[in-house]
């Protein structure tokens, strides 16, 4: 694995139940303790905003910012890696509302969020993702697009493009246009656009098939077999990126009165799916118990994590909220001795202190009670 990266210090003004914070950080486990809504998802939560997107909760910024506040927020975090040290910093300022949140990086203003992923990648598991493979497919591709993200910066870019033409499309289907001139030009774009994302998605799961497959057979987080549903993924896999692109596009000038009459577009990468299977059970995920399925899914995210290290040069930071009163003593300790193979900065939540216990002289220790947050005693 690369070496670390991990932020040293983080700066909250405004940010949920946080009037003004700002804590040191150690490298390595992170625990942060304390009672039901104290704040400890709202530590993760800040901290998901240095990638680009509107976080874990994917929370409108109104609802970010502090009740009581001017109706900004603003973050500031210093990583420390294998480059030296970075300072950056996000936030939206008062009336800035839903128009999107500045970024700053050494003091300069970013081009775009996307700019944050030159300095560190950040991947989290919540409890929210439990239903990730009993839920609607959606969930599924907005978390298989994250883990594309974290190892293809422009990925994020091209999911905006795509989406971006294809409401363009579907006010041309539901206002009954029939411009062919402008449907083509959209459709060009789309055809574009969802094939790059169709490709990247395909790359993703061939690469972080293969991380997981260097799973022990009998470890305490199974194998799990992934694999993509939809037809653009399906043949970017065998045939050239142009002729994917022609075929897709055909497809949608062909299926115009389809859609029209459907009043939205009801083919793309938009409609895929990721699939998950157990491997040594040889059962679909959303068929396992809740325990194996939570197995399951620590197992992708600690191999993407391991992925992500390799593929770009620089250790994610984790975010597991509640993680361990899911698991059971041993995979607690699995879980713990794989995140210090790994050598990332992991930052774990939990209402009790001592299903951390093990990591002892090991992590960092933090109590989070309202607002403050302070060393755990006795950790």
């Amino acid at each position: 694995m690369p070496a670390q990266t991990h932020i040293s210090k983080l700066t909250l003004t405004n940010f949920r139940n946080y009037a003004a914070l700002a804590i040191d950080l150690a490298p390595g486990a992170v625990v942060f303790s304390g009672d039901n809504g104290a704040g400890k998802t709202n530590l993760l939560e800040a901290i998901s905003f240095l990638t680009p997107g509107r976080g874990l909760r994917r929370a409108p910024y109104a609802d970010v910012a502090r009740e009581g506040g001017d109706g900004g927020f603003a973050l500031h975090a210093r990583l420390d890696g294998p480059d030296g040290q970075v300072e950056i910093g996000t936030g939206i300022s008062v009336g800035e509302g839903e128009g999107g949140r500045r970024v700053r990086i050494n003091g300069a203003t970013a081009r775009s969020a996307e700019d944050m992923l030159e300095w560190l990648r950040v991947v989290w598991l919540t409890p929210a993702m439990d239903a990730l493979f009993t839920g609607p497919a959606a969930d599924r591709r907005r978390f298989l697009d994250r883990l594309v993200l974290a190892i293809d910066p422009g990925h994020g870019q091209r999911a905006l493009d795509y989406e971006k033409a294809m409401r363009s499309r579907n006010r041309l289907l539901t206002d009954g246009s029939r411009d062919d001139r402008w449907f083509e030009a959209i459709e060009t774009q789309m055809a574009e656009t969802g094939v790059a994302i169709a490709a990247a998605r395909a790359e993703l799961v061939r690469l972080l098939a293969a991380m997981i497959d260097r799973l022990p057979d009998t470890g305490p987080f199974p194998q799990a077999d992934i694999s993509l549903s939809g037809d653009l993924e399906a043949e970017v896999s065998s045939a050239p990126a142009v002729d994917v692109e022609e075929r897709f596009r055909r497809a949608l000038a062909g299926g115009r009165d389809r859609d029209r009459a459907a009043g939205r577009t009801l083919e793309g990468p938009h409609r895929s799916d990721l699939l998950v299977r157990h491997r040594p059970k040889a059962m679909p995920a959303e068929l396992c118990s809740t325990g194996e399925q939570k197995a399951l899914l620590v197992g992708i995210v600690l191999s993407h994590a391991r992925l992500t290290g390799e593929m770009s040069g620089m250790t994610p930071i984790l975010l597991l909220d509640e993680i361990a009163a899911h698991l059971d003593g041993g995979r607690r300790a699995a879980l713990f001795s794989i995140l210090e193979e790994l050598n990332c900065q992991a930052f774990m939540t939990g209402t009790d202190a001592a299903l951390f216990s093990s990591l002892k002289g090991r992590a960092q220790f933090l109590t989070v009670d309202h607002g403050t947050v302070g060393p755990t005693e006795d950790a």
